[in-house]
């Protein structure tokens, strides 16, 4: 554990860090898992660790909120009853012991949820992860965090909602594979087998400015 001063100094390093989940930051002192979540749980903002340094994550907008909002409150009816779930930003998901810590805009999990440890802050196991991109976010949730989350060995699904079109990218792994499915326009119906259910773009996009 740290101590408290140096517990304020990493915390004041890492307050100083400027990112646009590009993985661009000024060097700070390396970060071993066990001082990055000492750190996060007194935090005052979201960090994503990765190799031995934090990452400070950046607000969204009004339409990356509402897709949230719409996505979860959709989801939840259509799995009201059965055993999967899913669950809004604030859950860390850890893709493996020497990855990426990561907080997924929509994480999915089917049956007990799995932890790092007795904190159950940390989840190990989630089924369906989704980002909702932007300019900002979406290199990095195409490449480094997706291939990231592919080590999650209970990973099904990840997708990607476009903020500027009705469109969803689902990729599925199926033995050990992956297979990209796309919905588009606001017809469309988006499946996620990962959870077992069926949602129309028409409700994902609805009422969104």
């Amino acid at each position: 554990m740290l101590g408290a001063a140096r517990l304020e100094t990493r915390k004041r390093d890492v307050r100083s860090v400027c990112w646009n989940k590009g993985m661009s930051a000024q060097s700070i002192p390396r970060l071993t898992p066990e001082q990055y979540l000492a750190i996060e749980r007194e935090a005052d903002i979201r960090h994503e660790y990765f190799d031995g340094q934090m990452f400070a994550m950046s607000g969204g907008t009004y339409a990356h909120a509402a897709l949230i909002a719409n996505l979860i409150r959709r989801l939840s009816q259509a799995l009201d009853g059965v055993s999967c779930r899913v669950l809004a930003s604030e859950l860390r998901v850890r893709t493996s012991p020497d990855g990426l810590y990561t907080y997924p805009d929509i994480v999915g999990i089917c049956g007990a949820p799995r932890f790092a440890d007795d904190q159950k802050d940390t989840l190990l196991n989630p089924v369906l992860l989704i980002e909702v991109l932007s300019k900002s976010t979406e290199a990095h949730d195409r490449g480094f965090k997706f291939m990231s989350c592919r080590r999650i060995e209970s990973l099904r699904e990840y997708a990607l909602v476009s903020q500027s079109e009705p469109r969803l990218e689902v990729f599925e792994r199926r033995d050990g594979e992956w297979f990209l499915r796309e919905s588009a326009g606001l017809d469309a119906v988006c499946r996620f087998a990962s959870v077992g259910c069926e949602i129309s773009l028409a409700d994902i996009y609805r009422d969104i400015g």
